[in-house]
């Protein structure tokens, strides 16, 4: 019996910081059980170099980080998505595509630290980002995803948004 992949898209409205982490450590942490993707309403055209600087340092390089629209998913016939996570505060105020599939969906938000300064303050801040996120993901993985159903799994991801 094969396992079951489930797809994820990590949404932030530039696809450049939080977003790009989300996908890393859904990618990272899921082992093959999650397939994990990243896009934004307005991309920047860039991954912050801060971004995939901390990434690095918790041992997970991504060579072919991007910063790309979500209208490279939101297509007839694309790869459906089982879960929707928006982790920036605009995101979850925009209006989104009409996602194939009607995947579960959740705001997970997370201030930007992009913009903070100095850049030794940005560093930590992307830090303090990254361990969230890490706490957010860690534990939507533990969850039996399997046998949850899509109302069932929008409350814990919600849960898991008020507790981390």
């Amino acid at each position: 019996m094969t396992q079951r992949i489930f797809n994820v898209l990590v949404l932030c409205t530039g696809n450049s910081a939080r977003s790009i982490l989300g996908e890393a450590l859904f990618n990272h942490l899921g082992k093959g059980r999650v397939r994990a993707f990243s896009a934004g309403s307005k991309p920047a055209g860039r991954v912050n170099p801060v971004a995939l600087e901390t990434l690095e340092k918790h041992g997970m390089v991504m060579t072919d980080a991007r910063s790309k629209s979500w209208d490279e998913f939101a297509v007839s016939g694309g790869l459906t998505f089982d879960f929707i996570f928006t982790v920036c505060d605009n995101a979850a105020n925009e209006a989104c595509p009409v996602w194939p599939g009607h995947p579960a969906t959740a705001h997970w938000g997370i201030p930007d630290p992009a913009h903070v300064e100095p850049i030794e303050a940005r560093r930590e801040a992307f830090e303090t980002t990254y361990r969230q996120l890490k706490r957010r993901v860690e534990s939507f993985l533990a969850l039996p995803l399997e046998s949850m159903n899509r109302e069932e799994a929008i409350a814990a991801a919600r849960r898991i948004h008020e507790e981390h």
